[in-house]
């Protein structure tokens, strides 16, 4: 018969010995450990994370510094389109100013966007009298007047909602990091509509540009690479003054620009202010004013678009607005049907780049 407390004795001394044969084991992997979890510390993780940061934004400055230089965006012209919500990709209508969508716009160049904002309250009889195909809920949408007039004209369909359109820009800027684009609002909508518009458009609130954070109207627009570098390079400008909070500049504060028409005829070439009380020329200490300038006619064809969009606007910068301006190029050149011009070998792109060198 086994004697158990001789056998509980052995199991115990067991026991001892192998605590004792397994501490110095312990004790070797220690300092490993140790090394383990000091990488991994909260500390240790945040300095990994920084200097994965600055590696990462060390190639992105010198990406955007060999891009744009040293120009200040005041120093530097972008090509922008009039209207150019209306075209016949984006939607059916039947009178257009420009012939591609917004993104192929964006593909192709353009860096400035001009939009009409309106209020679309759902209507239950348009969406019978449609069967089905305006069931539109309440919200912003672009239209060129009244939302629900004369379809083509007026509206078109499908409705563009500016949400969407603002996406649209805002997926371009994310795939093209050197990018900086600008929206100008004809603006119709109140403050809060246009916020709560604003607030649905993914990533926007990290690209977009607020002037008083970088103190412009203290020390002048800043350089375009760190604008790029930074990250801020959406602009928005609205008609209206009541909703800077949102980010949207004011464009009386903070532009000059001409009247926007050619005429009828297209014979207008003068380039006077589009505010009686902000001048062309208009000097601010320590700031100067982005200088938008139009050149588009009243109605907008393909024919007057070729007819006006080559030497005419060449020359029109060169002897009329920059007279009026003080001797300043534009900013931003606005036309109708932007790939269209006279065969004269300028193009309002070739005339953008031109203005660029210039610099």
């Amino acid at each position: 018969m086994v004697d158990m407390s001789m056998l509980y004795r052995i199991l115990r001394r067991i026991r001892r010995l192998s605590v004792v044969c397994l501490l110095p084991l312990a004790l070797l992997a220690a300092p490993g450990a140790a090394t383990a979890s000091a990488a991994t510390a909260p500390g240790a993780a945040t300095a990994s994370a920084a200097a994965t940061t600055a590696a990462h934004a060390a190639p992105a400055s010198a990406a955007a510094d060999a891009r744009w230089g040293d120009r200040r965006l005041d120093e530097v012209a972008f090509l922008a389109t009039h209207n150019a919500f209306t075209n016949y990709e984006d939607s059916r209508w039947s009178s257009v100013n420009q012939s591609e969508s917004v993104r192929a716009q964006l593909d192709n160049g353009v860096r400035g966007l001009s939009l009409d904002t309106h209020w679309y309250e759902r209507s239950t009889w348009l969406c019978v009298i449609s069967f089905g195909s305006d069931c539109y809920p309440s919200d912003v949408y672009l239209c060129h007047g009244d939302c629900k007039t004369f379809a083509g004209a007026t509206y078109a369909l499908p409705r563009q909602s500016f949400q969407g359109t603002m996406q649209t820009v805002v997926d371009f800027l994310d795939t093209h990091p050197q990018e900086v684009v600008t929206v100008f609002l004809e603006d119709y909508v109140s403050a809060d509509q246009l916020g709560q518009s604003l607030g649905r458009v993914r990533g926007l609130p990290e690209l977009l540009f607020r002037p008083d954070d970088w103190s412009v109207r203290q020390h002048g627009w800043p350089k375009v690479a760190d604008l790029v570098t930074a990250g801020k390079r959406l602009l928005v400008f609205s008609d209206r003054s009541d909703r800077e909070h949102l980010g949207v500049m004011y464009d009386r504060s903070w532009t000059v620009s001409n009247y926007w028409s050619l005429g009828d005829m297209g014979n207008d070439l003068a380039c006077v202010t589009r505010w009686p009380d902000v001048p062309l020329d208009r000097q601010e200490p320590g700031f100067r004013r982005l200088f938008t300038m139009s050149h588009h006619r009243n109605v907008p064809t393909v024919l007057t678009a070729s007819l006006d969009n080559g030497a005419k606007l060449r020359n029109r910068i060169a002897e009329q607005c920059r007279t009026a301006t003080g001797g300043r190029d534009p900013n931003y050149v606005s036309v109708d049907f932007h790939r269209l011009s006279d065969g004269s070998g300028h193009t309002p792109a070739s005339i953008v780049a031109e203005l660029n060198a210039r610099r």
